[in-house]
């Protein structure tokens, strides 16, 4: 198989990363010569187990969390689960939970199938978004009762990047003795984030969202937070997570964290000019194209734009054969043929929200791809358009 015969335009990273050389290379060792088992008691996995270690230090500082607060899990979902069904347990006597009608599906489908899982009834409270991906505060404050267990809220959204004031959050929950859990995954490594300096209790990271490899992720979990184990067996991570480490995708991740402290500010200048420029050409060159999501309060790296009257799979179909990779939502609900629960969430008119493409950068893409997607889209659209029922010459006015 060769996937890089061809030129590829990729911007899908909300999906998943390139894995960074860097973190390939710092890989290498532990799928070769160094496949000690970090917990046995030689010199040659306690080497290994001392890289587990470092690796384990370098993601806590990313996030400014002491390193004894990083659980390894297999993913951002496993996280999710962890630290939801963990607030549950140690709760016992609190049936509401707190959280979005846009979450990622890791956090959404649980919370459907909370009563199975625990075998007790909950109530579910799911606060909407206003037009432009915001959260109203006062209505979380309101939902906070004295029944909540744990409050659940992403810190950035998958489809549009919009930010969502999760500190803030944090606090008023803290204010009435509740956990709080932030599904993280799009927000690490691209806007700064200091745990220390903040009132959540759990945290989730996956690693290929962040140029590390898939299959492994972390939970945060802060220090005197009351914990219980969602995968049980040996005494790895501190009997918090059972099951033997991944070491080479551990060093990686580590890596990965390690150079995403290096390129924030890049993430946040470079890029985000590139996503601008992006956005703005398509928005001009495209008539009855939309931005979904909040201008300013968003990602750097994302862009959600709506083109009405036509199909976001249609699109993705044509955009594909000139190797330009991009979304029409979230990767977990490709397939689908209903509109993003997100956009919908967020009242985007029907005829926009099934046209819907999300482009996600990375440092990796450069001004001459943007200046081929947005010699290439427009056409894309147009062409469509002259096929699909529903368009009129006077739409374009």
């Amino acid at each position: 198989m060769d996937c890089g015969s061809d030129k590829i335009i990729y911007m899908d990273n909300n999906a998943t990363t390139r894995v960074a050389p860097e973190v390939v290379d710092a890989m290498l060792p532990f799928l070769t010569d160094c496949y000690g088992n970090p917990s046995s008691m030689h010199r040659f996995g306690g080497q290994v187990g001392r890289e587990v270690t470092k690796a384990r230090a370098s993601i806590a500082a990313l996030i400014g969390a002491e390193p004894e607060e990083i659980i390894f899990t297999s993913c951002g979902t496993e996280s999710d689960s962890t630290a939801i069904m963990s607030g549950m347990q140690t709760e016992p006597d609190k049936r509401h939970i707190v959280t979005t009608r846009v979450e990622h599906p890791a956090v959404k489908t649980l919370c459907e199938n909370i009563d199975h899982l625990t075998g007790h009834k909950h109530r579910i409270t799911r606060l909407p978004v206003n037009n432009d991906g915001t959260l109203d505060l006062d209505l979380y404050r309101d939902a906070l009762s004295d029944d909540t267990a744990i409050v659940s809220v992403m810190w950035a959204n998958n489809e549009t990047g919009v930010i969502f004031p999760v500190e803030e959050m944090a606090r008023l929950a803290k204010e009435r003795g509740i956990l709080f859990h932030t599904d993280a995954v799009q927000a690490v490594g691209k806007i700064p984030i200091n745990l220390k300096e903040s009132q959540i209790d759990f945290l989730s990271l996956s690693g290929h969202k962040l140029h590390a490899p898939k299959g492994i992720g972390i939970l945060y979990v802060r220090k005197g937070t009351p914990f219980i184990p969602f995968l049980n067996g040996g005494h790895q991570e501190h009997g918090r997570r059972g099951g033997t480490e991944n070491v080479a995708a551990i060093v990686g991740l580590g890596k990965a964290c390690e150079l995403a402290g290096k390129m924030m500010e890049e993430e946040n200048s470079r890029v985000r000019a590139l996503r601008d420029k992006l956005e703005q050409g398509l928005l001009a060159a495209v008539p009855r194209s939309m931005l979904n999501g909040h201008k300013s309060e968003r990602l750097p790296n994302t862009s959600n734009i709506s083109f009405e009257f036509v199909e976001g799979e249609a699109i993705l179909l044509h955009m594909d054969r000139f190797n330009i990779c991009a979304s029409s939502g979230s990767a977990c609900t490709s397939g689908s043929l209903e509109p993003s629960h997100v956009l919908r969430a967020m009242g985007v008119p029907f005829t926009a929200a099934h046209g819907s493409i999300r482009f996600s950068l990375s440092v990796y893409n450069t001004e001459e791809e943007v200046d081929f997607v947005l010699k290439t889209i427009p056409n894309i659209i147009a062409n469509l358009r002259e096929l699909s029922p529903f368009w009129y010459p006077e739409h374009a006015k």
